[in-house]
């Protein structure tokens, strides 16, 4: 497979794992079977490119996913920046890996609001660190999911 649209991806069955992407770390979601529900699996610190390719597979085959939805951080005026070219050259060398459907969805403002609901629940500073880009995999997951249920 290769880089699909959101058309082609709802042709496909089966579980999605959504990636945040983040220069230290990135968050790791998945959905339910039906695709009705995004869910927090972890986050990852990244190492080397090899190393996060065998994580993000082996929660890619573990939970038995037909694709991978990657958070693309495109700008607030709808823009691409730098950080969308390190988000493509990301799922090019995921393909490297393995030939696997992989679909980029807007993740703007993804991060902010995890944040300000945890803010909200009066997180603590170390525990919003700890899981803000796990619920951020999951909030972009979610809204993709929303959206091919439209």
């Amino acid at each position: 497979m290769s880089i699909i649209t959101l058309k082609e991806l709802a042709k496909t069955k089966g579980p999605l794992l959504g990636i945040d992407p983040g220069s230290k770390t990135f968050g790791i979601a998945v959905s339910d079977l039906t695709r009705l529900i995004a869910s927090p699996i972890e986050t990852i610190k990244r190492k080397k490119f090899t190393k996060d390719a065998q994580q993000i597979f082996a929660h890619f085959d573990d939970k038995e996913c037909s694709a991978i939805v990657i958070g693309y951080p495109v700008n607030m005026d709808g823009s691409e920046g730098p950080r969308t070219q390190s988000v493509k050259d990301f799922a090019t060398n995921l393909l490297g890996v393995r030939d696997i459907p992989i679909v980029f969805w807007d993740e703007r403002l993804s991060t902010a609001a995890v944040t300000r609901t945890l803010l909200t629940a009066d997180t603590s500073r170390a525990k919003r660190a700890e899981s803000v880009d796990k619920l951020a995999a999951t909030y972009l997951l979610q809204g993709l999911l929303d959206r091919l249920r439209t």
